[in-house]
């Protein structure tokens, strides 16, 4: 290895990595559960989707536009096609260039996928594609940026640990965006659509959680204190957002649920996120506490909106996000850190500095993607029509169904081409 790599840091951020690559087909699980059964196997691939397209992009460009040297804006092209991403640390890190950049390409596929969760059930797959190579690049890498590059909002002093700006909050108000652009199902409000397998969806965040003490402990890029302390928050704060979650559905409706349940698990790792690194555990337990309430808050109040935001991206990533960024203007400790305290502890200003943050990256996330959802709309049909919304995007755009109908049956649409899905014996959930 080059002068400076550390073997035990490259060889626990190596694994880090893997962990948050898993976090991809668990979200496919997750999300996938959530449907109804005709649209399973789309919703799968809209995840599975982002392992190919989000991964090719930022290692073309949009690692560059991250973390290469530029403006407070975006990052230059001086590692446009992983030039000069090589075996040598980065200045101030201890393990390989090449290291930190795969690691962080496993947080742009796994946001790119989280935005799917807005639109499934009626977007078509081919301009989900294109969308996702465009907003990888033009959305992610530059939120990317701004918090971690040397972009502005990190030159300001607005801290984030793991993801709230460019993951979090990214997601969760592009995803507003994408379902008012696309519109919603055309049975929303009419009809009650219940998620078809709670065991998917509550395996789903499981495997999510697991994922996340990779996600959050690797964030420290180092196997020292300041990743064992983002690893033992990621592991307390969705617990007591798990427990608070009950309380909540008992008061509402004297049962706990699995859906709720598996959200509250996401909720709670989202909003420790941005602040694993900076909080005590005993902060980090009453964040899961605080993000709970405005999130479970949203979820309640999503069916009386006309937007068709599907699986509560909106509340689980980008109300619970913002909640972990300004919990560490108030209770980041810098015993804990060693970087920065919050208002709490004598600094109103670091509060300031996450409000600006609070403010901007949701502005950007969610105009860059309503105009570029609308542009993509110019060139192609964004969502299917409404018999091949009926019949299921799985048979539409796949040919295939996750669970058996008949075998060989012949499903014939209106307005489009005979469709002939593939033997039992051929259907692969995963």
């Amino acid at each position: 290895m080059p002068a400076g790599v550390d073997t035990g840091d490259t060889a626990w951020m190596l694994m880090a990595t893997a962990l948050v690559l898993l976090m991809t087909p668990a979200l496919g699980l997750f999300y996938a559960g959530l449907v109804r059964s005709k649209n399973t196997l789309n919703t799968f691939m809209m995840c599975v989707a982002a392992l190919a397209v989000a991964t090719i992009t930022w290692a073309l460009v949009g690692y560059s536009i991250a973390f290469a040297p530029g403006n407070g804006i975006v990052g230059g092209l001086d590692h446009v096609g992983l030039s000069g991403v090589d075996f040598a640390p980065r200045e101030g890190q201890t393990i390989p260039h090449l290291l930190f950049m795969a690691f962080q390409a496993t947080f742009c596929i796994i946001t790119t996928a989280l935005v799917a969760g807005a639109v499934v059930e009626r977007m078509r797959f081919g301009p989900f594609l294109v969308f996702s190579a465009l907003w990888s690049v033009l959305v992610y890498a530059v939120l990317a940026h701004w918090a971690w590059g040397g972009g502005w909002l990190q030159e300001l002093g607005a801290l984030d640990f793991a993801g709230g700006i460019p993951v979090e909050m990214g997601s969760g108000f592009s995803a507003l965006a994408a379902a008012i652009v696309v519109g919603s199902r055309k049975d929303h409000g009419r009809v009650a659509m219940l998620p078809h397998n709670s065991v998917y969806v509550l395996l789903g965040a499981g495997l999510l959680w697991f994922g996340w003490f990779g996600f959050n402990g690797g964030s420290g890029l180092a196997a020292g204190q300041v990743s064992v302390l983002a690893f033992v928050n990621t592991l307390l704060t969705p617990a007591c957002t798990l427990a608070a979650w009950f309380i909540l559905d008992l008061l509402r409706s004297r049962q706990v649920t699995a859906i709720g349940a598996a959200t509250a698990i996401v909720v709670g790792c989202v909003g420790i996120t941005p602040a694993a690194g900076f909080l005590s555990p005993i902060w980090a337990m009453v964040l899961g506490v605080v993000a709970a309430l405005p999130s479970y808050a949203v979820i309640m109040w999503r069916p009386r909106w006309r937007v068709d935001e599907t699986l509560d991206v909106l509340a689980a990533h980008g109300v619970a996000g913002l909640c972990g960024i300004v919990f560490i203007g108030l209770a980041a400790q810098s015993g804990w850190n060693g970087t920065a305290d919050g208002a709490f502890y004598g600094d109103a200003a670091q509060l300031g500095k996450q409000l600006v943050a609070v403010l901007a990256a949701p502005a950007y996330a969610f105009g860059a993607t309503f105009a570029l959802l609308k542009l993509i709309a110019a060139f192609m049909p964004l969502r299917a029509t409404a018999s091949e919304e009926a019949i299921g995007m799985d048979i539409v755009a796949h040919g295939e169904e996750a669970y058996a109908t008949g075998e060989g049956a012949i499903l014939v649409m209106p307005d489009a081409p005979r469709t002939e899905p593939r033997r039992s014996s051929e259907k692969v959930l995963v």
